[in-house]
């Protein structure tokens, strides 16, 4: 056996039913591979997930599942950052809201993989917010957006869940956003209504932001949407929920700077930047070992 203990982080207030899901998958890891330690670790505060994943990734060759949503994993796989243990194997399973990620790379069921240890690496996202006093150093395992997706993303969180809500919510940002000025790396200074640089090609559950989205050929993408009036925006907004937005430039680095403050939505996770933060969006390339 390739791994030494499993780990199952998961939140047990979550509206998924990640506790059900973790003791269900702790009881089928048992029976599928007895003598293999499986551990069940509850967050008790947002970030304990990044915690506690940096502690069991620490030494040895242990599998992290992290059982969430994209937000829940992202914490995860910058706690495996934190550890720097190329020996420690991450994988999500869904139990969150979008499963963005989950949904895109749809590894085989956790018992299975496991028989199989059959281990890739992929790519990360590197984040580096540039402030007056400090850097912050964040990894995203799909994707980081600035404009309206996080404004979206912190209405949804407020308004609740579920698909008459969310889309009451989707169609008030609509109407309430005011377009975000940056500054790119040529100087430029331009409004925006969206900016997600992403490593995969859908977000959102339904959004086809790309055809080029892979998280293993050492690239992102780069899906800008200047401001436009309102109807194009949203004929645009109803082309990425149908047939897609087609193919996307890809880079291995993407520069700007916010020139007011602002959220950032990575992974389903939001953070703000403020007036004046260096924005650096860099690939690392292989940087998480996953199971597929």
């Amino acid at each position: 056996m390739r791994f030494e203990r499993v780990v199952l982080i998961y939140n047990p207030n979550s509206t998924g039913d990640a506790e059900g899901k973790a003791r269900g998958l702790q009881q089928a890891l048992g029976e599928a591979h007895p003598g293999l330690p499986v551990e069940l670790k509850p967050t008790e505060y947002a970030g304990h997930a990044r915690l506690l994943a940096r502690e069991a990734a620490t030494e040895g060759t242990p599998l992290v599942v992290s059982v969430s949503g994209d937000g829940g994993y992202n914490e995860v796989v910058n706690g495996i950052m934190d550890a720097l243990n190329p020996d420690a194997v991450a994988v999500v399973e869904a139990a969150g809201n979008a499963n963005d990620h989950h949904r895109v790379t749809a590894p085989r069921p956790l018992p299975e993989a496991v028989a199989a240890e059959e281990v890739g690496q992929i790519d990360l996202l590197r984040l580096t917010i540039q402030g007056p006093d400090e850097n912050l150093v964040r990894y995203a395992h799909s994707y980081i957006g600035v404009g309206l997706t996080p404004v979206v993303a912190v209405e949804l969180e407020k308004g609740g869940k579920g698909s008459m809500r969310e889309i009451f919510t989707v169609i008030r940002s609509f109407g309430q956003f005011r377009p975000l000025r940056i500054e790119l790396e040529d100087g430029a200074r331009i409004p925006i209504d969206s900016l997600v640089l992403s490593n995969i090609p859908q977000m959102a559950k339904v959004l086809k932001l790309s055809d080029n989205g892979d998280p293993e050929d050492g690239r992102f993408e780069v899906t800008l949407t200047p401001h436009e009036p309102r109807l194009r925006a949203f004929t645009r907004a109803v082309h990425a929920a149908t047939t897609g937005l087609g193919p996307q430039p890809s880079v291995t680095e993407y520069r700007f700077t916010a020139l007011k403050a602002a959220p950032v939505q990575i992974d389903g996770e939001v953070l703000e930047v403020r007036a004046g933060d260096r924005v650096v969006v860099e690939i690392a390339p292989k940087a998480l070992a996953t199971l597929r």
